[in-house]
């Protein structure tokens, strides 16, 4: 007989992780997704639509109502990833066997919200997954297992996003079924080795070109903060102040255009080539 699960997750980045979970091979039974997601139409919610799965999309966990549907599935194990909210100990209690959580990072390095961004913008060659037991504090669990993935030099936090839940989503259905078998023993943290990322803003990726980072630290941080928050500045073109994002792929995109290269950005505007030679995106 199939065991009841429920899943936990926010984001297009997970989308791999629920197929797996409702895949007819992975001896689970998703009865429930639970999702910040609101709009119909976003990730999570349209798949479950299109995919008839019950889904339940929340704004906190601490509600009776959310915590009463839970209840009635009465699922022995949850899933998690990518969710955005932290689970309280009410809802931990309602899974016997606990929720196992998939995270992009190799724990305790990078806990928090951003581990992905982190890692490119302190030029990290490699990272991986965690899948680890919720506890009460945040990405503080011990650990199930662990796999490496090397970030490559193209890498934004997108893609690396996309990969590493798709690699981790592979993995998930052979450590939950060791783990509900007795075959696999969780392992403590070290937890004097955490470091913890924060919740991301707009501003983060704003440069003051008047007092620029170094070329290669900017570089980084288009790669990491693409495609959120972006990283961008302001200054007067043709006598207009704009703000220019700056594009993996070398790419820019001045407000109110579409993306283009460097070389077509040099070409159109007669401030361009300095521009970019200030901040260090093409040489002297």
């Amino acid at each position: 007989m199939k065991q009841k699960i429920v899943f936990f997750g926010s984001s297009k980045y997970v989308i791999p992780v629920i197929q797996t979970l409702k895949s007819a091979n992975s001896r689970l039974n998703l009865e429930l997704v639970v999702t910040t997601e609101q709009n119909p139409n976003d990730a999570v919610p349209s798949f479950s639509i299109k995919n008839n799965i019950p889904y339940l999309s929340v704004s906190r966990l601490s509600h009776p109502i959310v915590n009463n549907k839970l209840s009635i599935v009465n699922a022995e194990l949850a899933v998690l990833a990518d969710f955005g909210l932290i689970i309280p100990k009410e809802v931990l209690n309602l899974f016997p066997k606990g929720i196992v959580n998939l995270h992009p990072s190799l724990l305790p390095k990078y806990r928090g919200p951003s581990p992905v961004q982190n890692a490119i913008l302190n030029g990290d060659k490699k990272t991986g997954n965690s899948i680890i037991i919720l506890d009460e504090k945040v990405d503080h669990g011990p650990v199930l297992f662990q796999k490496e993935e090397k970030i490559s030099e193209n890498d934004t936090a997108e893609s690396l996003y996309l990969r590493l839940f798709k690699i981790g989503a592979d993995n998930l259905i052979e450590v939950i079924n060791e783990y509900t078998n007795g075959k696999l023993k969780p392992v403590p943290q070290d937890h004097a080795k955490a470091s913890f990322t924060k919740i991301l803003s707009r501003k983060d990726g704003f440069i003051d070109i008047g007092n620029c980072p170094p070329a290669e630290k900017i570089k980084q941080m288009i790669r990491a903060y693409f495609p959120w928050p972006g990283v961008y500045f302001k200054t007067d073109l043709n006598g207009n102040e704009k703000i220019i994002k700056l594009l993996p792929k070398g790419k820019v995109q001045v407000e109110g255009k579409n993306p283009m290269s460097y070389k077509d950005f040099e070409n159109g505007y007669s401030e361009g080539k300095n521009l970019l030679r200030k901040i260090g995106l093409i040489p002297n």
